[in-house]
């Protein structure tokens, strides 16, 4: 299992989590993060860091953003990683 990155991260994009990931597992695009469920090693560090409570365990994710879970998938294989603390987009 992973974590999954959802809706409440678009337009946020605060980098708090990546700075905790033991494994680089999130990508960037231009609004939002995204974990790589294939490096994600479910260790949940991130989950503390994120102001907007974006980050749930697959398991868990709300089923109003279910979506998310083959969105993050998809994006975390076209996307760069991103390691670095980043100013917020909000």
């Amino acid at each position: 299992m992973s974590h999954v990155v959802t809706e409440p991260c678009i337009d946020c994009k605060n980098t708090m989590c990546v700075t905790v990931c033991p494994v680089n597992a999130f990508h960037e695009d231009e609004r939002m993060l995204v974990i790589d469920p294939v490096e994600c090693i479910d260790c949940g560090a991130c989950v503390p860091e994120c102001p907007t409570k974006a980050i749930f365990p697959m398991q868990r994710v709300p089923a109003q953003w279910k979506s998310y879970i083959k969105l993050n998938e998809e994006k975390a294989k076209v996307l760069p990683i991103i390691t670095e603390l980043k100013t917020p987009l909000s």
